[in-house]
């Protein structure tokens, strides 16, 4: 797969998010407009969306997107899955071919749910399974590349500026209650279509601006337990570890945001209530190999809700804003402003402050 953008330039990105709270879902046409108006944010050399909520007719189903560079690839792959999975339905991802697009691999969509034999003797459960699973397609099928794996979502990205790549797969066509985008202008790593945003694991997605200089220190650390990072991104590290620490650990993500966000030792020893001192301290001792140093501001997808996080002295821009049950979080006001021109309120999250949104219960998952 070609890789692109060898030499380091200056940083930027852009991330943008609509979350319906009612459950309502929403043509992806609107965070298309939002992504297009931080254009200059970005340089051709990726852009990506993320939605949930846009299979209901297989929401009970593990949805894989899947990139490959060769037939050869896709081949040795659906003989894994095969192995492994029930293949309820697979196809190609229609897209609509566009001159702003170039060098696209082959890209197939599968639904699939774990053999019941083999996950009975797997003693694992179907999340474990399935993540396994998808780690492995990645890191030993070459040409193989698993962008998606979870239920009722789907991640659509691409090397591109993020409007072009909302053409090319027809983005306008699908429907979800909360989507997020991103539009890339890498740094450190190349730009290449597996190396687009967001990035996913299951049902956490995730799209980043900044740049994680703990990167190195926390591949270590997740690598540990079983998670290989072979898309050559840092924001591929952000995914592994939510994962980790939700999934694994059984953290929330208000926790999760205090570990890779964690306040200073000095802020955490100034605090009057003691117990609260003593449960940060807690979770930066535990989990100290998990906080991220470096500017950044992040957007993640789950299911049923969004999380927007900034680091602890925001140094990347991140905006929030509500119109009744529609949540909006973009790096400038401005993506806000051209899908909602009159919001109910609008805000800029404190560094180290999570933005999480979910769900009304009557609404579901």
């Amino acid at each position: 797969m070609k890789k692109e953008g060898e030499v380091r330039i200056s940083s930027g990105c852009a991330i943008s998010g609509i979350f319906r709270r009612d459950g309502k879902r929403i043509s992806g046409e609107a965070i298309r407009r939002s992504i297009a108006v931080m254009h200059d944010r970005s340089n051709g050399l990726g852009g990506g969306f993320a939605a949930y909520g846009i299979y209901p007719q297989y929401k009970d189903h593990f949805a894989l997107h899947i990139f490959y560079d060769s037939q050869s690839a896709r081949e040795e792959t659906e003989r894994f899955l095969e192995c492994r999975f029930d293949i309820i339905n697979l196809s190609k991802i229609p897209v609509r071919r566009t001159a702003a697009i170039t060098d696209a691999p082959l890209i197939w969509r599968y639904f699939i749910t774990p053999l019941p034999h083999m996950l009975q003797d797997s003693q694992l459960d179907e999340k474990e399974y399935t993540s396994r699973a998808m780690i492995g397609i990645n890191g030993s099928i070459d040409g193989a590349y698993v962008v998606s794996c979870g239920k009722d979502m789907g991640v659509f990205k691409a090397v591109g500026y993020p409007e072009d790549v909302a053409d090319f797969y027809r983005i306008e066509e699908y429907e979800g209650y909360s989507w997020t985008a991103h539009g890339r202008y890498p740094t450190n790593t190349p730009g290449w279509w597996a190396g687009a945003h967001p990035f996913s694991l299951l049902d956490l997605s995730v799209v980043h601006n900044g740049e994680i200089s703990s990167y190195d220190a926390n591949r270590r650390t997740v690598e540990m337990y079983g998670y290989t990072c072979s898309l050559l991104t840092d924001t591929e590290v952000i995914t592994y570890m939510l994962d980790y620490l939700t999934r694994r650990q059984g953290l929330s993500l208000a926790e999760c945001a205090e570990v890779v966000a964690s306040p200073f030792w000095t802020t955490i020893a100034a605090m009057e209530d003691e117990q609260e001192r003593r449960r940060l301290s807690y979770l930066r001792r535990m989990f100290s190999s998990f906080l991220i140093t470096g500017p950044f501001s992040i957007l993640v997808g789950f299911r049923g809700g969004m999380m927007a996080l900034n680091d602890r002295l925001k140094l990347r821009g991140l905006v929030a804003a509500q119109k009744g049950d529609t949540f909006y979080f973009s790096s400038e006001e401005a993506a806000i402003r051209v899908v909602e021109k009159d919001p109910d309120r609008i805000w800029a999250p404190q560094g180290g402050q999570a933005v999480i949104v979910r769900l009304n219960e009557e609404a579901g998952a």
